[in-house]
């Protein structure tokens, strides 16, 4: 697995987020097979495991702990996000969560369900204008006391980077990225280039579309994620096609899958981006990896960027949709 390096933090080229192991996506594995499927893919080459305390209302840092605690502590990086209010469970925090006391208690429940004394990527999980010049403070003092290697946002504004970098320097930002959603590329990823920021990429599949697998007549189950993500409509599915050709078509010509295509357009871009993609299965595993060794040459990539522009996408990932079925937890769990 080739790696890429987030300030002075080294992860692998591809991570693996772990969301759906306990919620999101419709029944997921049991605890014992989500648990071997982490360890699968940390002996194919991953090293980031990407969870958050919201996902299944801190469930799945629970997950995440277990999965990970028989793994060598200094050969993993943990991604984790803490969110700006109250969740259920955590009725210990103080009234303002993002008040140094209140990060700090959030911090330390989240070491304790992921069994870990620090996390490698601690990243505000929904932004917060009124309190992001504290948090930044808050988190250069957890850096300095070694609770956690460094920090991030997830999707902020060029403007709000700037201001949370010139008060402790941001490690990394969260966003999602995607040959379908390329808002950043205009002017937050020129920003983290010249900043020396990484860029985590969430849904670089478009939620699994990219992958060409799903048709107008698939149904999902009903704690499935899109069910309320609009791309996944009927006629949104059809009317995205002509991107599901060009992808396919590219997929032919490298002898690879659509998927690998998707992500690989991701890594071609820049060498500071690294796409977190969900797997739960072990040849969803071997194919995602597998995109780390498909190289889209330098021609092929501005051809593939202008065949892009010229296609309309249709439907979104609207954060107020997700947010109806973020914290519904599978049965299995």
């Amino acid at each position: 697995m080739k790696s890429r390096k987030f300030g002075g933090i080294e992860v692998s080229a591809i991570g693996l987020g772990c969301m759906g192991f306990t919620h999101a996506y419709g029944q997921g594995p049991s605890e014992k097979d989500g648990i071997r499927l982490v360890h699968f893919a940390f002996e194919n080459g991953c090293n980031m495991f990407d969870t958050a305390e919201k996902y299944s209302y801190l469930k799945n840092e629970e997950f995440v702990g277990k999965a990970l605690k028989d793994l060598p502590r200094d050969k993993i990086i943990i991604s984790d996000k803490f969110w700006p209010t109250k969740l259920p469970g955590q009725d210990y925090i103080t009234e303002d969560k993002l008040s140094e006391e209140g990060i700090r208690q959030s911090l330390e429940g989240s070491l304790k369900r992921l069994q870990t004394d620090y996390i490698d990527l601690y990243t505000l999980h929904a932004m917060d204008e009124e309190h992001l010049e504290e948090v930044a403070r808050v988190m250069g003092l957890l850096i300095k006391e070694g609770k956690i290697r460094g920090w991030g946002l997830s999707s902020p504004t060029a403007e709000q980077l700037k201001k949370a970098h010139s008060i402790t320097l941001v490690t990394v930002i969260q966003s999602e990225y995607s040959m379908m959603e390329r808002k950043w590329e205009k002017d937050v990823i020129p920003l983290c280039k010249e900043l020396g920021i990484g860029f985590q990429v969430f849904s670089p599949m478009g939620n699994g579309f990219l992958s060409g697998k799903y048709t107008a007549k698939d149904k999902f189950d009903k704690n499935d994620l899109r069910t309320v993500i609009t791309r996944f409509n009927e006629e949104n599915i059809n009317a995205n096609q002509p991107l599901i050709d060009l992808i396919n078509k590219y997929a032919m010509e490298k002898k690879c899958t659509s998927a690998q295509i998707a992500l690989a357009w991701i890594l071609k871009g820049h060498d500071f981006i690294v796409p977190i993609s969900g797997m739960r299965k072990e040849e969803r595993i071997i194919e995602n990896l597998g995109a780390a060794n498909v190289e889209l040459t330098d021609k092929e990539y501005v051809s593939l960027n202008e065949e892009l522009d010229k296609i309309k996408i249709y439907g979104d990932r609207d954060s107020k949709n997700i947010a109806k079925l973020a914290t519904v937890p599978n049965n299995a769990h």
